[in-house]
């Protein structure tokens, strides 16, 4: 069990997942129980699925939990091309919040992949 607030890539997935929360602020009220709460989800997800996945104790279950969190990362990558498309949201709130979420991903893939190299050798 590793103690997941020591992870680079969680703390960035909370710094995301809160950036999230200020961005949709300014989405429009009919989009509350839409992209503003699917949003929301899926960056609060990316954090959470670290945390658990840190709290498991096989390696096995931690790449799964981290392949969620990917997984969730893609989702809010998408929600975000979908908010520019539609016009909702600040553009360069929406540069900043695809950004931190291509980071996250990034951080991601590469921690996932530290792990399994570890695992096969």
């Amino acid at each position: 069990m590793r103690n997941h607030k020591d992870l680079e890539v969680w703390k960035k997935a909370i710094e995301l997942a809160t950036d999230c929360y200020r961005v949709t602020n300014g989405f429009p009220i009919d989009e509350k129980y839409g992209l503003t709460s699917q949003m929301r989800r899926a960056a609060v997800s990316i954090a959470s699925n670290i945390a658990e996945g840190a709290a498991r104790t096989s390696q096995k279950e931690f790449l799964q939990f981290l392949s969620f969190a990917a997984g969730s990362a893609s989702e809010l990558n998408t929600q975000i091309l979908i908010s520019r498309r539609i016009g909702i949201g600040d553009a360069a709130d929406l540069d900043d919040l695809e950004e931190k979420t291509n980071l996250a991903s990034r951080m991601l893939q590469g921690l996932i992949r530290s792990i399994r190299n570890k695992t096969c050798d």
